[in-house]
């Protein structure tokens, strides 16, 4: 198996702007993650990743899973898709090299329009993911841990900042 830093290396070349290993304790829990994504978030109720969905675990279900691992990689991206591409470029590659347990977590970005939003069944449910925050992860006290950026918008004409990780075990 691979170096544990061929993974972060690997995230920049594929085009991370960002990409820093992490072990388990660096990753904050916060289970008031789902009232964002209740009372924040326009696809709750619809999203096949949506914590929201028949069956999905809660957050505090998602940590005691989670907590399995030992390490992995957080993927920084100013753009969505290239955030969640790199991350499951990641997960394949961890996969084969034997890390047969590795799995990624990331914003869905896969298609131009999402079939779940409209009520549809998900075009791609072997690659959506849910994401990063909808686990009960605090992103902004999880990232900032590592100096990478992350603020709150108080315009959409602002940069935005997509964060992914790979949890490999």
């Amino acid at each position: 198996m691979p170096e544990r830093t061929y993974y972060v290396k690997r995230a920049l070349e594929l085009g991370a702007d960002h990409a820093v290993l992490f072990e388990l304790k660096d990753i904050v829990f916060d289970s008031r993650t789902i009232l964002k994504c209740m009372f924040g978030c326009a696809d709750w109720g619809k999203g096949p990743t949506c914590p929201s969905r028949p069956g999905s675990l809660k957050p505090w279900e998602y940590r005691k899973v989670l907590e399995e691992y030992t390490w992995g990689i957080i993927i920084h991206s100013t753009n969505k898709k290239t955030a969640q591409e790199v991350s499951f470029a990641l997960e394949r590659e961890a996969f084969l090299d034997g890390y047969y347990f590795a799995f990624s977590l990331s914003d869905c970005a896969l298609c131009a329009e999402c079939a779940g939003g409209k009520g549809n069944p998900c075009v791609q449910p072997k690659k959506a993911r849910p994401a990063f925050h909808s686990v009960g992860i605090d992103v902004f006290h999880t990232v900032r841990r590592f100096g990478l950026p992350l603020q709150t918008l108080s315009d959409q004409n602002q940069t935005q900042n997509w964060y992914s990780a790979v949890f490999i075990e």
